[in-house]
């Protein structure tokens, strides 16, 4: 039986076999590094990708649970400013004050506030839970499955741009991936499937014929800026608040967002306490 180890080696040991003049081309070496070095940036270019959209997620999941925690206490804050403000008549307090109750968004009107929660006949079932104090259906998961990732990953080795040589290609590969990072940042297992079936009924991509050392020089430059631009990308949304708040627990964000939902709400209630000693209620 052949072994894949093998096999590797029948290959690697083709691609090492010289012209009948015994002299190895000279772009071979070169070939080769060019290939390794689009395999590479295809795979960090996945991994950047796929970390944004985390990120993104997650960034809707913060927003959902925790914005009205963050918008109370804005509001407390003020309400305690405003509060000592009147008790004291210090001009300090007086500006403090105004400084806190201009950073409080405003009210939203009713429809906003509203919608998403109400329909011809008054309020969904979620929204009258919410008001009677019974359990709430928990928010739809939006980040990507597992599944979902393994097809995104293997539509994106499969159709990535940077493999065509032709501008037709790369246009029609770029369309593609548009369709697919969409499916994926919703994680749409069904449409990936699809997107993937599609990808195997289309043509197959030519492949690359071998370029003068020039041309070879010039790939691996533009591999490398792309690379630069990459780092700097993968840079900053590490270093975000949301990408810094995130890898505090990667495996588990869930319980993250229900560790500082429980901090915020012991905040509340402080706040809440404070409030009420100042105004006597």
């Amino acid at each position: 039986m052949t072994t894949p180890e093998a096999e590797q080696g029948g290959v690697a040991g083709a691609e090492r076999a010289a012209p009948e003049d015994g002299a190895p081309r000279p772009e071979e070496r070169l070939e080769r590094a060019v290939r390794a070095a689009e395999q590479a940036l295809i795979e960090y270019e996945i991994a950047v990708e796929t970390f944004r959209v985390e990120i993104e997620n997650f960034s809707r999941l913060h927003h959902q649970k925790l914005g009205p925690m963050y918008a109370r206490l804005e509001e407390l804050d003020a309400q305690i400013a405003e509060a000592k403000a009147a008790r004291s008549g210090d001009p300090e307090d007086l500006r403090r004050a105004q400084e806190l109750r201009a950073r409080v968004l405003p009210m939203p009107s009713v429809e906003e506030l509203f919608h998403g929660w109400m329909d011809g006949d008054g309020l969904f079932p979620e929204a009258a839970a919410m008001l009677t104090e019974q359990p709430v259906r928990p928010p739809q998961r939006v980040r990507p499955s597992d599944e979902a990732r393994r097809r995104y990953r293997d539509l994106a080795r499969k159709a990535h741009p940077d493999l065509a040589q032709e501008e037709g290609e790369r246009k029609r590969r770029e369309e593609f991936l548009t369709r697919v990072n969409a499916a994926y940042a919703r994680g749409d297992e069904a449409l990936l499937r699809e997107l993937a079936e599609e990808w195997a009924a289309g043509p197959a991509p030519e492949e690359r014929r071998p370029g003068q050392s020039e041309e070879l020089y010039a790939r691996l430059e533009w591999l490398a800026q792309r690379k630069e631009l990459l780092t700097m990308v993968a840079r900053e949304l590490e270093e975000s608040a949301i990408g810094s708040m995130l890898k505090l627990a990667p495996d588990d964000p869930d319980r993250l967002l229900d560790e500082i939902a429980e901090q915020l709400l012991a905040e509340v209630a402080g706040r809440e306490a404070e409030l009420a000693a100042l105004t006597g209620q």
